[in-house]
């Protein structure tokens, strides 16, 4: 499939699959849980203007592809406006349809991030990341809900009965490992050296896109995960970080802003309440919480 983009309002990339992923994931859920709204990441306001007509054939040709009943250009519009609700039922979906557009469009780690909100707490996550590896094989997916441990399955491997995903039991600080984004505009990386370097770090980060970060902190590939302000008036989205939340916590980890406080998912669209994520391991998320806060230059 020939990879087509566009650019939002916010000059980020929105591909086929983005589209395309968002409507097959919102048929799916309008067919099972017809009463639970969603909240996705994509609209179809771009896919409707008439220069784009072909970028809406390309991604209705896919959707076909993976439904197993007839659908037209008006049937994945509708898709993908199935996941246009507002934040503000007492239950709902949240969507990201390809978490890390970029790490996508290089060939790296990107993720399909769904979680379940209820009453503004995150109930269930699913993160299915196509490019990480469980026992050697490309494929990866995270599955985590209140009362239950987090587990991985292979996502192309159904035979596979899946396990339990086991952190770190790294309890000294300075010998923890930094996961971070890629790109340096998701968040501040300078501020992120400081604070190791305040820790004693000595590692070099674990550098990959999008929710896997998450990811990679329940099944111990690193202990650490920041995601601080580049600026100070930027408030995170809910379907950036709704699902990884659950799938560290449920995998005996910790998620809280850079105050410490319990991401509040209760608030719309957005952790308007919050400022930064800090996740880690259990044994050392009182420290990193602490080394943020002091080096933090508010």
């Amino acid at each position: 499939m020939r990879v087509v983009t566009i650019d939002k309002q916010d000059n980020s990339p929105v591909t086929v699959a983005d589209y395309a992923s968002q409507a097959i994931v919102c048929a799916t859920l309008k067919r099972d849980f017809p009463f639970l709204p969603v909240v996705g990441e994509e609209g179809s306001s771009e896919l409707k203007k008439k220069e784009n007509n072909d970028l809406l054939l390309t991604v209705t040709q896919q959707v076909a592809a993976q439904i197993d009943e007839p659908v037209d250009t008006s049937d994945v519009l509708a898709f993908i406006d199935h996941g246009g609700a507002d934040a503000d039922a007492d239950a709902f979906w949240t969507l990201d349809p390809i978490d890390g557009t970029k790490g996508f469009l290089r060939g790296g780690q990107y993720a399909i991030a769904l979680a379940l909100i209820e009453q503004g707490e995150v109930t269930l996550g699913v993160l299915g990341c196509p490019n990480m590896q469980v026992n050697d094989r490309p494929g990866a997916l995270f599955v985590a809900s209140k009362g239950s441990p987090t587990r991985v399955y292979q996502l192309f491997n159904s035979e596979y009965p899946g396990r339990c995903a086991t952190m770190s039991a790294v309890s000294e600080p300075a010998q923890a490992r930094f996961c971070e984004s890629v790109e340096a505009g998701h968040s501040n990386q300078e501020l992120t050296l400081k604070i190791a370097r305040y820790l004693g770090i000595k590692q070099p980060p674990f550098r990959i896109d999008s929710q896997c970060k998450y990811a990679a902190v329940a099944q111990g590939d690193a202990e650490i995960y920041l995601r601080l302000p580049v600026d100070e008036n930027y408030k995170e989205k809910i379907w950036d970080h709704a699902a990884g939340k659950i799938i560290v916590e449920q995998a005996g980890g910790k998620v809280t802003d850079m105050q410490g406080r319990p991401l509040d998912f209760s608030c719309g669209k957005y952790l308007s309440k919050n400022a930064g994520v800090v996740a880690s391991t259990a044994l050392i998320h009182k420290v990193v919480q602490q080394a943020v806060d002091k080096v933090y230059d508010r």
